[in-house]
Formats: C-alpha cells, sequence, structure tokens
C-alpha cells in the first residue's frame, strides 16, 4: 500500500524558472532539508534515464538511495524516482502557467517495501504532508529570490 500526497502552491515566477531549479539538482539541498546532496551517476545533460544517488539525513540516520529521472518535459514536468531496501520513492513536479507566474504540484508516493518501512508507514502517513509543505515553502523562497527591497 502506498503513502501519496500531491500540494499545488502557487509560485511568482515562469514555469521555465522554477524548471530550471529543480532540474539544477545541486541545489535540492537549498530547498529539502532532509537531502545532503544529490549525485550525478550519467555523464551529459539531464534527460529520462540519467542515474542519480540521493543522499538524505534523517534525524540521526545518513542514507542514500538510487534512482533516475523518469520524466523531464523542460518548463512542466520533472519526476524523480528512488529506492533503496526499505522504500520506492516517486517525486513528480508539474507545473502550469498562470497569470501571476505558475501553479507548482508535487506528487510524493512512496511505497515500502521492508517490513521496517511498512512499521513506519503510519508515521511517515503522517510526517509527510508537514515534509512537503516546508520544502515546497523553501523551494518557492528559492525561485522567487528575497523580497524586493530585502
Amino acid at each position: 500500500m502506498s503513502i501519496r500526497f500531491e500540494h499545488a502552491i502557487d509560485v511568482a515566477r515562469a514555469p521555465e524558472h522554477i524548471f530550471a531549479v529543480l532540474d539544477d539538482l545541486s541545489q535540492t539541498p537549498k530547498w529539502l532539508s532532509r537531502c545532503t546532496g544529490i549525485e550525478k551517476l550519467s555523464p551529459g545533460p539531464n534527460a529520462v534515464g540519467t542515474k542519480v544517488r540521493y543522499a538524505y539525513r534523517e534525524g540521526g540516520r545518513t542514507g542514500t538511495m538510487d534512482g533516475e529521472i523518469r520524466a523531464r518535459t523542460s518548463g512542466e514536468r520533472l519526476t524523480m524516482g528512488y529506492a533503496d531496501k526499505m522504500m520506492e520513492v516517486v517525486v513528480d513536479f508539474h507545473m502550469t502557467k498562470t497569470d501571476g507566474g505558475a501553479r507548482l504540484t508535487p506528487t510524493i508516493d512512496i511505497r515500502p517495501k521492508s517490513l521496517m518501512a511498512k512499521l513506519f508507514a503510519p508515521l511517515v502517513r503522517r510526517q509527510l504532508p508537514q515534509q512537503t509543505i516546508t520544502a515546497m515553502e523553501s523551494l518557492r523562497g528559492l525561485v522567487e529570490g528575497p523580497p524586493a527591497g530585502g
């Protein structure tokens, strides 16, 4: 049984600008607090099939998940899939143009694989909404930049 959460936010920048920040994997730790880095394992520009390794810190525990870019349409969609022995995670970012910039809708789908992950699923289900909202607010701040005059 997967754990899924979707949350839309409006960002005062064009979809292409948001996509550029998301597509620059080195920026991820700036807006996702649990991420300590994403290492690109495939040569060349980002494309569907590009292999990556996601490093994270959760509480006192650190770990990595191997992944790849599953969908990539500039200015519209970026989908990443990650897996380790405990779980599979798919993060899909969808951007649509609005009058004031863009609507960004991330969808996170987590599938526990191990017994331990299944036991922690209720906790993950409770924490995922706030973690996602906090990350999207940080991303919005990064994308929009400091306030005018600030």
